[in-house]
């Protein structure tokens, strides 16, 4: 049976399983998101891959305000005198704050009061917070449930395993969070320290495609890889490269191949345009961040947010990268 276990992070490890404490069925849980946030876009994403749209609901905050250095008071839902378009109410219980949801489960809790969220409408309680493993969870937790057309779609097949998990894990460090420690870096020290990784797993990852000749990471199959890459890409142009001063170089200029891989899965792959809104994406970052932002003003461009237009045939481009300082 999985057990829900609570660290002094804040976060909550309950998974998905038929014979578990909590098993798969339609209408039963409840995924709060936010439409900002790449790792609740990771979500979002396999929710829409593994067909589970009609079988788990969801509610979305708004993407600011955030609260103050804290975290307090969090993630809010529109209202109809504060409204956001995109956004939702909490359409389980109603609440104007994200963190009352957790006070539901834990009136003591003490972490932050982040998305994804994943809740038991039956028991009434918080299942899982934790992206990854929401995630991986979702690969195969609903497998008894869903028809086949869903069923055979393995993000997670266990002949790359190794490799996802060795990619993964550079990946999320110099990467997926790599963007937010130079970004959040509180002196030049630590933002150059920290910036240099970033590109250089945007080299590697350059190469690794070329390499493998698409259309997915890791070659012709899509795998977790694409769902962890992919937030951190669509938002890289768009914010990471004004707001977290990671502008070694960009997607779009500096690294061909990964653009057309980021172009394909949004234009081409059912799920993920539909899981990207601009919009929340660049005015969360802009209009949250006051010690990095304090007036609040969002930037017009990129303009497009993504071109248009996809090449398929890789071996016409030529693997690009930028130079990284000695």
């Amino acid at each position: 049976m999985a057990s829900v276990l609570k660290v002094e992070d804040g976060s909550w490890h309950g998974l998905i399983e038929s014979n578990g404490e909590f098993p798969p069925e339609k209408g039963r849980y409840h995924l709060y998101i936010g439409l900002f946030c790449p790792f609740a876009h990771r979500a979002n994403l396999i929710r829409h891959l593994k067909g589970l749209t009609d079988i788990i609901d969801i509610s979305i905050v708004k993407p600011y305000p955030k609260g103050d250095d804290k975290g307090w008071p969090g993630w809010k839902f529109p209202t109809s005198e504060d409204p956001y378009e995109g956004s939702t109410e909490d359409n389980l219980f109603r609440s104007k704050y994200l963190h009352e949801v957790y006070f539901r489960d834990n009136k003591d809790y003490k972490g932050r009061y982040s998305v994804p969220v994943l809740w038991d409408k039956k028991t009434n309680r918080l299942v899982n917070n934790e992206s990854l493993e929401i995630l991986r969870n979702f690969n195969t937790g609903w497998n008894s449930i869903l028809p086949e057309e869903y069923k055979k779609v393995d993000l997670y097949p266990e002949i790359v395993r190794k490799e996802i998990d060795e990619v993964g894990q550079w990946m999320q460090a110099d990467l997926n969070t790599g963007v937010y420690k130079a970004g959040f870096a509180p002196n030049q020290a630590t933002y150059d320290k920290n910036v240099v990784p970033v590109f250089r797993a945007l080299n590697r990852l350059e190469e690794m495609l070329s390499k493998n000749g698409g259309p997915y990471l890791l070659g012709l199959q899509l795998t977790e890889l694409d769902l962890r890459l992919y937030p951190t890409l669509i938002r890289f142009d768009t914010v990471y490269v004004q707001h977290f001063k990671c502008n070694l170089g960009t997607i779009r200029h500096d690294y061909p191949i990964l653009n057309e891989w980021m172009k394909n899965l949004y234009w081409n792959v059912p799920g993920f345009k539909e899981t990207t809104d601009f919009r929340h994406i660049k005015e969360n970052y802009t209009k949250s961040h006051a010690h990095i932002n304090p007036k609040a003003i969002t930037p017009m461009g990129p303009i497009p947010y993504i071109e248009s237009g996809v090449e398929k045939d890789w071996n016409k481009i030529k693997a690009g990268g930028v130079k990284l300082p000695a």
